[in-house]
């Protein structure tokens, strides 16, 4: 019989098994997301990318025009979207990952009042490639602190970190 432990995510739920590590999505923002990303994050950086194209559009069409104030503003946006899109090419929206392909997993602590707790998850995908997973804890205002807690201890438990 095979144990599980589990712990709420941002979007849903963690399930840490002896052979996988399984993330389900549940209540409104589990299906926001299915709906936005699925298993698949290449569709959100083309949006990303598609908004960071027409901001840097934009900056032009206001340098010409000399608008300084929206062309400061455009590029600003321009480039943190493009920005962005390249540092998130190597994640991954899978759902399922083996444990036996997992090579590295580091928790990073929240930023008070900025960010939030996650666990970052490099693995290798069928095709070889290595990947990256954020789990995403929840947030102060949804008992993020306990459920930081918990969360470590669960991948403490299962020899993750």
């Amino acid at each position: 019989m095979k144990t599980e432990q589990t712990f709420k995510t941002k979007t849903g739920f963690c399930h840490i098994t002896e052979d996988k590590i399984i993330l389900t999505r549940d209540g409104i923002i589990g299906n926001v997301a299915e709906l936005t990303t699925g298993n698949k994050i290449i569709r959100l950086l083309i949006i990303y990318g598609l908004i960071a194209s027409l901001m840097i559009y934009n900056a032009y069409k206001d340098f010409k025009d000399e608008n300084w104030l929206f062309f400061g503003l455009y590029l600003i946006g321009g480039i943190y979207l493009t920005y962005t899109v390249f540092k998130s090419i190597n994640l991954s929206a899978t759902p399922i990952i083996e444990r036996n392909k997992i090579k590295h997993v580091e928790f990073k602590p929240a930023k008070k009042f900025l960010t939030r707790s996650y666990f970052k998850v490099d693995f290798e995908q069928n095709v070889g490639k290595i990947k990256s997973r954020l789990i995403m804890l929840p947030g102060s205002l949804n008992d993020g602190t306990n459920e930081t807690e918990k969360a470590i201890g669960i991948m403490k438990n299962a020899g993750l970190i």
